[in-house]
């Protein structure tokens, strides 16, 4: 063994917390004797001095107390960590990127929650640069994540849709935009600019566009309400900007839609208990995909 009993770790925290072995005793029900057996053993596994004993009296030393502090804080971490599995075991944790949750995602769960009851969908959206998820030190069942698939040896994956790029602009740009889109302020949803260099690329089209001038957001629903506040043209997502472009708030300058090669994914880890949930949610994910692409749209893979 490479650690104590656990026992006898339990008995000592107590011990120091309460500053008494009568008291410990009390609280884990069992016998002021049995507390300084447990201490005991710790003393002789250490092999040091966790308590000095003044008749009934016992004075933590320097060594008990810097375990007991640590013990303390560990053995609260395995209190919560319990409850919260035995409160959240009809519950799903879902992490998402901010704009696929504001953009979709939070209506297709109100959705979801109207048909089902179990399991309960905590969603998290969070700030992604590059989407991740880490099972083993983020709290998450489940996360939906952008990527060509490959997340990870431990997790599985299943994906949803496939990100579209396509320029988007409020209708009061529109001319402008198909006139010359030089002269046009550019609004980019990311810091390296890479989503107007990958349409350009991919196009062919405005070879000579300074994309080094413009605009720059973290996501691409900070620059789809850029660009419908009239601030400049913007790169979208296609899909997730269907809404807004149903609605009239956005429109397409141009046709082309840009096949990134990624796509939105449901990620979870290998072995997860919680596997029938998972399913049961990808299945309403994908029967609730954002479309049909308009039809004068063109992909360019």
């Amino acid at each position: 063994m490479t650690l104590p009993p656990l026992y006898a770790l339990r008995a000592f925290e107590a011990a120091a917390r309460l500053g008494s072995f009568s008291q410990a005793a009390e609280v884990l029900n069992v016998t002021p004797s049995a507390i300084s057996r447990h201490v005991r053993t710790l003393e002789e596994w250490f092999e040091c001095k966790l308590f000095e004993r003044h008749g009934p009296k016992v004075i933590i030393t320097p060594a008990g107390n810097s375990l007991a502090s640590q013990l303390t804080e560990s053995f609260q971490s395995l209190e919560n960590a319990c409850s919260h599995f035995g409160r959240n075991n009809r519950q799903l944790r879902l992490k998402a990127p901010s704009t696929l949750a504001i953009s979709w995602l939070l209506d297709v769960l109100s959705h979801f929650r109207d048909e089902f009851s179990v399991p309960a969908i905590e969603m998290v959206s969070v700030w992604m640069d590059i989407d991740n998820v880490d099972f083993v030190r983020e709290p998450y069942d489940c996360a939906i994540l952008l990527g060509q698939g490959n997340f990870g040896a431990d997790t599985e994956c299943l994906p949803l849709f496939e990100e579209l790029l396509i320029p988007v602009c409020s209708p009061a740009l529109l001319s402008e935009a198909q006139h010359d889109l030089s002269a046009c302020e550019l609004i980019h949803p990311t810091s390296d600019r890479r989503d107007w260099r990958r349409w350009i690329d991919r196009t062919g089209d405005y070879k000579s566009l300074n994309i080094n001038k413009g605009k720059v957001f973290d996501t691409l629903e900070q620059g789809n309400q850029a660009a419908i506040s009239r601030h400049g043209i913007s790169v979208g997502d296609l899909l997730l900007s269907l809404k807004a472009i149903e609605s009239e708030l956005l429109v397409l300058p141009f046709k082309q839609a840009v096949v990134t090669g990624d796509s939105y994914y449901l990620v979870w880890p290998k072995g997860c208990a919680k596997e029938e949930y998972i399913d049961l949610l990808y299945q309403w994910l994908k029967s609730s995909v954002p479309g049909p692409l308009p039809d004068d749209v063109t992909r360019l893979n």
